[in-house]
């Protein structure tokens, strides 16, 4: 299994930032794009043209695991949940 430093590194994945646009602007991991989980049903067509692995993240996790299971049933099969902010820069640094 890749970690998520590699997915983006060596896979090019991309990385979704699943909260509210003022949470993303107050800090985002670099190179993530916003879409907030409450757009993810209107934006499926437009991510499964997303280069995959997709990588989601929000403040906690919680949110990112309810992207990841709607995207799942949206039939992108490549959707890891990155947990929390703080959790993708530790793995991003790693």
């Amino acid at each position: 299994m890749s970690t998520i430093k590699e997915l983006v590194a060596v896979e090019g994945a991309t990385v979704i930032d699943v909260r509210g646009s003022w949470e993303f602007e107050s800090g985002h991991v670099n190179g993530a794009i916003n879409i907030p989980l409450d757009e993810i049903p209107m934006a499926l067509d437009e991510i499964k043209d997303m280069k995959q692995p997709i990588i989601v993240y929000c403040r906690s996790g919680n949110r990112s695991a309810m992207a990841q299971q709607f995207l799942m049933q949206g039939g992108i099969a490549r959707v890891v949940n990155g947990g929390g902010l703080g959790d993708m820069q530790i793995a991003l640094m790693q």
